[in-house]
């Protein structure tokens, strides 16, 4: 730190003119100014008479010494201003030995420029009248009169070191609400004082003390804005009390950072701030900083969370002039009566960037055991969002009990220059993503390639035949009109014989080879990537028989596009869209058929390579199958596409974690949480991601915050609920759902016109299965086991009781939705084919759509998303919190997870505990009866698992996976021989989202039932899909036998071998009907 100077160094303040100025008597008073600070006179001007125009020419200087070693210091800069009065010097009247002088007004120069680094500034100060002055008040339209100010030092009173490190701390104690009953206006006058404690330099304490409240009686709301007030007594101007350019604005109670700011707290302060008792001060004490106080402002902060904030009352007689009272003075402690205290939670100015907090505070009665500690255990064990509850004993301090009595709280604020924690700038949040991910602008549209290669060769083509023709009618267009349809073959063949010797002769066939030769060598090159010579005869031969094998093909496919043959029927093109490819990978997940999956996901990679949803869907399979590197890849490059995603900014964060890149992982996380602010899950994530960094007061900043927006989001969804109750309708007759313009990543769909339309809220939730053994023995690591089943053992027992309350400020109507940068969360039945089971070693993740749309804590919205994307690294440290969160505890959702858990580890006597459980709790929740329904089959028990399915379909609302439950339901239909039943389950799931295997299953049901054209139908679009399932090919084979055609039989039978069907029983079938018709096996 750098030495200031031991002298004084005079601070000058001159007064150049004055505008607008009026006197008790004359147009042309004689006035003069007083200078003073510090309850000092800096000295007087001469006497100047104004002019008729109200201007003045003082050009008056006065000066004090700054000395930070004695006398005035930067704390008297920082909150005491320099007064400027005006006084009239009246003329003499006879006999009149002395002058007689009338003060007109005063202004106020604040000296908080020299503490910003300024050397001098100059100001316009209004001159605010005293009572009885013939000077104009302070009021729009009107011209104030005003003195012109100029402040100068020689030099910055702040050293580099000073500004850099230094900052400047402002206090504003607005008033306090809600006092006690015992508070009367009338009888012995009282001072209202509050104080606190700040660091300062050294081991000093510095005390900001608050006097002279008022006491009023309430019947209206303290108006906002209104001015904030120097913390100075004996201004002689009522205007003069005001600080330049500072208000108390007010805000939300929501947004507050106190306590008392919950919805239900609303209705009391409304009615403590309107018509209860209150004590106003508006009052703002300011004291500078010098970087040693500052770290030690921090580290205070660190060390201790809550700040006490006393508050008393003192007989105003009792207090000596001049004489400041203090708290730790004993002969003014037995003065003191209704001693309170109220603690500030200030850890909320660690947070980075934050610079400001404000909020209500409850009032305790003030106990030495309690302030005096350090930090108190009734203090320790409160989060900063709880309010305190300290109950002394009556009898140790009985009159500030009544504080508690009566509710009091106190308004207060607190407000730095600079935050103590910097925050890193969204700019370079941006620079440092871009870095590690470099945008990838999309591919232009390359002008060549192979398919305009073909192309072109298809032009020439038909523009050669379109001569040819041309020569061909200008030499036999008279006599094919004349013999018409009566041309023979011989005649064709004669024709054709004079017209190629025409075209050699007149050199128009060369003509032809040449405009033809560059289409086919662009073939060569484009197509065929042959750029180079050829090493040997034989490879030049072999490729000029498969060249022209391909230039005929596509000479007929030109030919045929220019005449068509009119006897040939056009073959139907089946064109899958990008959500049946996503429907068919994660089918083939759930038969555990991984490089299929994979094949699909490519697929769409190939078709839509800009389109990041593919990617992120493709990242979540590879998280599926444990290849993190794969993951990140395809989450980066999501990413790279663009860099304003959120979920994926939040993807490439969380594998961050996963591969240990902490320091990118902050980036992502704190990247997502600029861009998009109300973001709950990131929020959250960023917070988990800081209490692996043991970083406690930041993760409470991110825990906080995402609160605190879900909070939000909740009213938000209530108020609108209320103000168009009937306009917002997701659920329909038969338990449709309105489709949504949004993909799964918040992204729109691109197409509007495919066969189907897949939703993706649901795409990811079952992706964690396979990799998720160790997430039970996580939790039961993280908790402890035994603590986890007392913990669930005691919550059922105390759940009517104890969430009772918590369930009632919750709602429960599924027609809340959620905001667009929360589309992930987002629930629709009508999409659930793209939820995922597997048949051997999964159980599907509930949803609680229908149940409770928004998610009653951030942990259990942050718990969905990972399960989404199957981030089960972080999923056990989230269903931690769950537990421990005041609004979250074990619920109806947390069991259907817990359920999951066991299922993983085929503890099915646990899993089926846990459902119970569920179904206690939520009897009426479709996703209860549908994991149960998986539980019963995945142990074998169809009969149980038909039974929950069947009352599964049976709610209004539909459960979360409705796809799979059809698909599992129609499979014991058919085992049982319930042909009908199946028959009607699989054509439900064909008009929901058909597939492959929901097509096969009713084409399997209609071939059981005999209604063979039916059973083929199916089948056939089963076959069209996906032509790589064996079964498919099966049934084929068994309706083409059963219809008698061979042809037919013979190749599904074929295709069904070499697909290597695996259902022995069903080929013994095929077999068996084969020997009974007598055909279908060319092997026979």
């Amino acid at each position: 730190m750098e030495q200031m100077s031991s002298t004084g160094r005079p601070v000058q303040i001159t007064v150049t003119d004055g505008y607008d100025l009026k006197g008790f008597k004359g147009e042309t008073p004689v006035t003069f100014i007083r200078a003073e600070f510090n309850q000092m006179v800096l000295g007087d001007s001469a006497k100047v008479t104004v002019s008729a125009e109200g201007t003045a020419k003082y050009n008056f200087t006065s000066s004090f010494e700054f000395n930070p070693e004695g006398g005035i210091t930067l704390d008297d800069i920082a909150h005491k201003p320099v007064f400027l009065t005006m006084t009239e010097v009246l003329p003499k009247e006879k006999k009149q030995k002395d002058e007689k002088t009338l003060i007109l007004g005063q202004a106020v120069v604040d000296l908080i420029p020299l503490l910003e680094g300024e050397s001098s500034f100059e100001t316009m100060a209004p001159l605010h009248p005293v009572p009885g002055s013939p000077l104009e008040p302070l009021r729009s339209g009107v011209k104030q009169c005003s003195l012109e100010v100029k402040v100068f030092v020689a030099e910055p009173l702040l050293t580099t070191a000073q500004i850099l490190g230094g900052n400047l701390l402002k206090v504003t104690l607005e008033a306090a609400y809600s006092v006690p009953e015992s508070f009367i206006p009338v009888g012995p006058l009282q001072n209202y004082m509050i104080g606190l404690q700040v660091p300062s330099v050294g081991e000093k304490d510095y005390s900001i003390l608050f006097k002279n409240g008022t006491l009023k009686l309430g019947g209206e709301r303290e108006p906002v804005p209104r001015p904030k007030k120097w913390p100075i007594a004996n201004i002689l101007a009522p205007g003069a009390n005001n600080i330049p350019d500072a208000f108390i604005i007010g805000g939300p109670y929501e947004e507050e950072d106190g306590e008392l700011n919950r919805p239900e707290d609303k209705e009391f302060r409304n009615q403590a701030e309107c018509i209860k008792k209150r004590i106003i001060w508006d009052l703002e004490s300011r004291c500078y900083l010098d970087p040693p106080a500052v770290a030690s402002f921090q580290k205070r902060i660190a060390d201790c969370r809550f700040w006490p904030v006393e508050i008393t009352r003192v007989p105003l007689t009792i207090a000596p002039k001049g004489k400041a009272a203090k708290f730790d003075k004993a002969d003014d402690e037995s003065q003191l009566s209704f001693h309170g205290v109220a603690y500030v939670n200030m850890v909320p100015l660690l947070y980075p960037g934050v610079k400001r907090i404000r909020g209500a505070f409850h009032v305790y009665p003030y106990l030495d055991s309690t302030v005096y500690e350090k930090q108190p255990p009734s203090i320790k064990s409160q989060s900063s969002d709880t309010p305190l509850e300290v109950e002394p004993p009556l009898s140790h301090n009985p009159e500030g009990q009544q504080y508690v009595e009566a509710g009091t709280y106190i308004v207060l604020e607190i407000q730095l220059d600079k935050a103590l924690v910097p925050k890193r700038m969204p700019e370079e949040l941006a620079r440092r993503v871009k870095e590690m991910i470099p945008p990838r602008p999309p591919l232009t549209r390359r002008t060549g390639g192979a398919q305009k290669a073909v192309s072109d060769y298809h032009t020439q083509v038909k523009n050669i035949s379109r001569a040819i023709l041309d020569e061909y009618h200008r030499m036999f267009g008279k006599q094919v009109a004349k013999l018409g349809s009566d041309m023979d073959s011989e005649t064709l063949e004669e024709q054709k014989c004079q017209l190629n010797y025409e075209l050699n002769c007149s050199g128009k066939y060369f003509a032809f080879k040449e405009q033809l030769k560059h289409a086919v060598v662009k073939i060569v090159r484009e197509k065929y990537l042959k750029t180079t010579s050829f090493e040997s005869q034989e490879e030049l031969q072999t490729f000029i028989s498969e060249l022209y094998v391909f230039l005929v093909d596509q000479m007929h496919v030109a030919l045929n596009q220019t005449m068509p043959d009119d006897i040939q029927g056009t073959v139907p093109t089946i064109y899958t869209s990008s959500e049946q490819l996503r429907l068919f990978a994660f089918e083939a997940e759930v038969n555990e058929n991984f490089e299929m999956a994979a094949v699909y996901y490519e697929e769409r990679l190939v078709r839509e390579p800009q389109n990041l949803e593919h990617w992120l869907d493709y990242g979540a399979f590879c998280l599926l199958t444990e290849d993190n590197i794969k993951a990140q890849e395809c989450f980066q490059k999501a990413l790279s596409l663009n860099q304003n995603h959120i979920q994926s900014l939040l993807l490439c964060g969380v594998l961050a974690v996963l591969m240990e890149n902490y320091e990118q992982a902050e980036i992502f996380f704190e990247d997502a949480t600029c861009l998009e602010p109300t973001n709950v899950v990131a929020w959250t994530l960023l917070g988990l991601y800081y209490e692996i960094q043991n970083n406690d007061i930041r993760m409470e900043m991110a825990f906080h915050e995402a609160f605190k927006q879900l909070q939000a989001r909740m009213l938000q969804a209530q108020i609108m609920k209320q103000r168009s109750t009937g306009t917002v309708e997701y659920i329909e007759e038969g338990g449709k759902v309105e489709e949504s313009s949004l993909g799964p990543w918040g992204i729109t769909n691109g197409s509007s016109a495919t066969a189907i339309k897949v939703e993706a809220p649901l795409l990811l939730l079952l992706f964690g299965f396979f990799s998720l053994r160790e997430f039970t023995v996580s939790v039961l690591i993280y908790l402890g086991p035994s603590i986890l089943d007392d913990f669930l053992e005691e919550s059922s027992k105390l759940q009517s009781d104890s969430r009772e309350h918590i369930i009632s400020t919750q709602s429960q109507d599924p027609t809340i939705s959620q905001k667009p940068s929360n589309i992930l969360l987002k629930e629709m039945p009508v999409k659930k084919e793209t939820s995922k089971c597997q048949d051997s070693s999964i159980v599907l993740y509930p949803s609680p759509y229908g149940v409770s749309q928004t998610p009653a804590t951030i942990f259990m919205e942050t718990i969905r998303f990972l399960m989404k994307v199957n981030a089960v690294q972080y999923v056990h440290r989230v269903l931690a919190h769950e537990l421990l969160c005041p609004q979250g505890g074990p619920s109806c959702e947390y069991y259907l997870v817990l359920a999951q858990t066991h299922l993983l580890k085929k503890d099915f006597a646990k899993a089926e505990e846990c459902l119970q459980q569920a179904a206690q709790m939520d009897y009426l929740n479709p996703n209860v009866w549908g994991v149960k329904g998986h539980l019963y089959f995945l142990s074998g028990n169809h009969a149980e698992a038909k039974a929950c399915y069947e009352r599964t379909i049976s709610f209004v609302v539909d459960a979360s996976e409705m796809h799979f439950i059809f698909l599992r339901l129609g499979q014991i239909y058919l085992e049982e021989k319930e042909y009908e039943k199946a028959k009607k389950t699989y054509l439900q799931a064909c008009k929901r989202s058909p597939s492959c295997l929901t097509w096969l299953g009713l084409g399997i049901a209609c071939y059981r039932l005999e209604e063979l054209t039916e059973a083929e139908d199916a089948l056939s679009e089963a076959n069209a899909l996906n032509n790589y399932n064996a079964e498919v090919w099966a049934y084929l084979a068994l309706v083409s036998l059963k219809a008698g055609r061979q042809l037919e039989a013979e190749q599904a039978y074929k295709y069904t071998m070499k697909l290597k069907l695996k259902d022995e029983t069903l080929l013994a079938e095929i077999h068996m009907v084969q020997e009974t018709v007598g055909f279908g096996n060319p092997s026979f």
